[in-house]
Formats: structure tokens, sequence, C-alpha cells
């Protein structure tokens, strides 16, 4: 794979989760008016099966709060 159709491919993955994260978060807030402050944990999960088993496998994990209000 060239590492232009990467990148387009991670943009496309990021921007997915990002559109479909925005709704979730908006919507869950919506539903809870009375919520000041959101604590969220967002993962990346690298679920490759890789033939060699000594290969570190990529894990990221980011944490943030959201006022909500």
């Amino acid at each position: 794979m060239s590492d232009e159709m990467c990148k387009k491919d991670i943009r496309g993955l990021l921007k997915t989760f990002g559109v479909m994260a925005d709704e979730a978060i908006v919507s869950h807030i919506a539903k809870n008016p009375g919520l000041s402050k959101l604590s969220l944990k967002v993962t990346l999960e690298d679920n490759t099966q890789y033939s060699d088993d000594n290969i570190e496998k990529l894990n990221l994990e980011v944490t943030k709060d959201i006022n909500c209000k």
C-alpha cells in the first residue's frame, strides 16, 4: 500500500470516529441535562493478527474532561 493510500485510510478512520463520537457525546449530554462534566477516555486498540508474536501492537489512550455547562 502506498503512503498516500495509508494516510487516506487513516484520515477516513479518524473522520468516521470523530463524527460518530461527536454525535454520541452530544446526544448523551442532551439526554442528561444535569450533567456538568464528562470524564472520557478514548482507546485505540490494534486488532491486527501479526504473524510475528514479538511485534508490539499499537496502543493509544487519551483522556479528557468535557465541560457540559
